[in-house]
């Protein structure tokens, strides 16, 4: 016998199939799609990912509309379940999963006050607000006479929900923007935290990430740090239903280490701690952090690219077996919690040229997260420099904020203007922002514009540039010169996609200084 009809099957499964996808990814739009027919309201890629994932639940959006059909197919199915205790398991499955995805919704203000309190340095009880909770968890999914499949128990969705509201409170806490770039990389960044299948995480591997090592690679300045940052501080935290609070605190869970700053002894009793006499001046043990990061928590290694091949190999066997060794000690210890690392480095040229073990790249590159330049992202999002300036002004100054970031805004546009490559990144831009604080102006560090005109012209003379290359410096000095695509598109008598795409962003930016 079947509870449902063919239209509320359907709807089930895609209704299920939305709370399982990565929601800054095109499968949301698509499950939206499904489930409204022609009351979906379409939005651009930009305005996609920031009114569905900022705040997904507000009045208005598609997914508030979903909610409310979805709380009236749960209720009509549970009625009919209670009195006629009769399903197939996959319309069982269907059920739980929509119950689950439901009490999120209904919930999520609640996760949001615990994550605002826990940031301020207080400890909320969470009593009354896990009790309504059971008490809906119950109505859904303790039906007398019906035996729903046991995969998930109360305290375990409860840890889940609390995970998911904080992943999305990282992310945009830390990854700045609209622009489809930046939708890519929390998108990848989500994955990282639930895997592609938020079903799958929340039955098994929720409790097996920390087995997987993150990579986090792009250009210098770009926020790795930050990517890192988000991806430890969402991580799982289990709730203890007899003692009503979680067990641990996500946001003492990061333990950032820069490699390049320390010499390689000093790395190695970072990272494994030491016992007293292991070396000259250990007077004392000391806990590393392999041994400091509780489970939940994680080890971010920045440039470890830098890294010694013999700590290399320690870590390798970190990573293989989850056991190490203070230095001076005969114990083995358990890493409990999980390693990321980031590198502004190409590690495969470090392997083929021997300076990194292939063995310990392998072990790396499981899960990669590409960071991109500034200048990327900026190109897909006119506004996005303004709202860096904003959040930078908030970080340097405080209160005047918004006013140090529109004058600093205007000293860009007048004098580097819209087109200035940030070859820095987000580090060289909170430079800017300091520099325009303090003098009212910001030099770049370039070469001298003159040297870098000659410096081309003995690479046209010595005959050292393919035709492409010839085109591309050509283009970029007439542009740095005239700062219009259409003139000097105009002047060579080419298109003026052709001159922006072969603008050369390094070149141009040391001609700016």
């Amino acid at each position: 016998m079947t509870f449902v009809t063919d239209a509320q099957r359907g709807f089930l499964e895609n209704f299920s199939a939305l709370g399982a996808c990565n929601p800054f990814g095109p499968e949301r739009e698509k499950y939206e799609r499904a489930l409204l027919g022609a009351e979906y309201v379409p939005h651009s890629q930009e305005s996609l990912h920031e009114l569905l994932a900022r705040d997904p639940y507000r009045r208005g959006t598609n997914f508030e509309r979903i909610s409310h059909l979805a709380e009236a197919q749960l209720e009509a199915a549970r009625e009919h379940l209670a009195a006629t205790r009769a399903a197939s398991a996959r319309e069982l499955t269907l059920y739980q999963d929509a119950a689950l995805l439901l009490l999120y919704r209904r919930h999520v203000d609640g996760f949001a006050t615990l994550i605002r309190v826990v940031e301020e340095g207080g400890r909320s009880s969470v009593r009354g607000f896990y009790g309504r909770f059971r008490s809906e968890w119950a109505h859904f999914l303790e039906i007398p006479g019906i035996d729903i499949p046991a995969r998930f128990e109360a305290p375990h969705v409860f840890a889940c929900l609390y995970q998911i509201q904080r992943a999305y409170h990282h992310i945009f806490r830390f990854i700045i923007g609209e622009s489809p770039v930046t939708a890519r990389l929390r998108a990848a960044v989500w994955d990282s935290i639930f895997t592609h299948d938020l079903r799958r995480y929340a039955t098994t591997m929720y409790g097996r990430m920390n087995d997987m090592t993150t990579l986090i690679t792009g250009p210098s300045g770009t926020g790795k740090e930050l990517v890192a940052r988000a991806i430890a501080l969402s991580s799982y935290v289990p709730f203890d239903e007899q003692r009503l609070h979680f067990a641990g605190r996500a946001g003492e869970a990061f333990h950032p280490l820069n490699l390049s700053a320390l010499p390689s002894t000093l790395i190695e009793s970072e990272l494994f701690g030491h016992r007293r006499g292991a070396f000259t001046g250990a007077v004392a043990d000391r806990r590393g952090w392999l041994e400091q990061c509780e489970a939940g928590g994680s080890v971010f290694l920045d440039e470890i690219g830098e890294l010694d091949a013999a700590i290399q190999v320690k870590l390798l066997r970190v990573l293989e077996t989850r056991g190490f060794r203070a230095l001076g000690d005969t114990t083995d210890q358990l890493f409990r919690g999980r390693m990321l690392a980031a590198t502004n480095r190409d590690l495969a040229v470090e392997v083929r040229e021997g300076r990194f073990r292939e063995d310990f790249y392998y072990r790396l590159c499981s899960d990669m997260i590409v960071t991109p330049s500034l200048r990327d992202q900026l190109s897909g999002s006119p506004t996005l420099l303004g709202e860096l300036l904003r959040f930078l002004s908030r970080r340097v100054a405080g209160e005047g904020a918004e006013e140090l970031a529109t004058e600093v805004e205007e000293w860009i546009m007048a004098n580097l203007g819209d087109a200035y490559p940030w070859p820095g990144n987000i580090r060289e831009l909170e430079q800017c922002v300091r520099s325009v604080l303090i003098r009212k102006h910001y030099q770049p560090l370039a070469a001298a514009s003159g040297n870098v005109r000659d410096e081309v012209a003995h690479e046209v003379v010595s005959g050292a540039l393919t035709a492409d290359e010839l085109l591309s410096r050509y283009c970029t000095l007439m542009y740095a010169d005239l700062g219009s695509y259409q003139e000097v598109a105009r002047r060579l008598d080419i298109d003026r996609r052709t001159v922006k795409s072969r603008i050369d962003s390094e070149l141009l930016a040391r001609l700016h200084s």
